[in-house]
């Protein structure tokens, strides 16, 4: 499968490690342009491209994962989505501060879908610490939680599929309204790294 990224931190390469390892493509992109990318490219090895975000954008399954001043930005740049899938990874910090932006009670990723209005969004790899995502899912005999929420199912479907493939246990939350909110940081399941053991 291919997969794209809007962003190239840690979270994105961390999840790109994990995909390429599973034989997926990923094409990694930021604002700087895919020249900026050349070193990270060459570390993630086989199966990883820099790419614009036009055409990161543009695969079947897409991480947003800037930081969240960038995200009206960098949506507002990208072509029609046309019902392609966009795995919300952010968390609304405002940097360099970590402070949290005021999202007047509002759910991130409700934002983000307003942003993307043709996109399937799928919150998912924001709860976990970076460090966290980039290591092996599996913890003994249990594996590593991974959340998701979103609208539509098929959507939640294929990507905890792709999650379930990498070695992560997923634990489906609901909707964007409800699960998004728990996701959220300062909520319930943010910032845990749970292990989930048996089926």
């Amino acid at each position: 499968m291919k997969i794209g990224t809007l962003g190239a931190g840690e979270v994105a390469l961390a999840f790109a490690a994990h995909l390429l390892k599973a034989g997926h493509e990923v094409l990694l992109s930021n604002s700087r342009g895919p020249s900026s990318l050349k070193e990270l490219v060459s570390k993630l090895g086989k199966g990883a491209r820099a790419a614009t975000m036009d055409e990161a954008a543009k695969a079947p399954i897409v991480v947003l994962a800037v930081p969240w001043p960038s995200v009206e930005a960098v949506l507002s740049k990208l072509p029609d989505w046309k019902g392609r899938i966009l795995i919300d990874a952010t968390n609304h910090f405002l940097l360099p501060s970590k402070k949290l932006a005021d999202l007047k009670g509002r759910v991130s990723s409700e934002i983000v879908s307003e942003l993307a209005p043709s996109a399937k969004v799928v919150k998912a790899l924001n709860t976990l610490y970076a460090s966290n995502l980039a290591r092996n899912p599996k913890v003994g005999e249990g594996r590593r939680v991974i959340f998701v929420s979103g609208d539509d199912a098929g959507a939640k479907s294929k990507v905890s599929g792709l999650l379930n493939e990498l070695g992560f246990a997923v634990i489906d939350l609901g909707s964007l309204g409800e699960g998004g909110r728990a996701q959220q940081v300062g909520n319930g399941v943010a910032g845990k790294d749970l292990v989930q053991f048996g089926d």
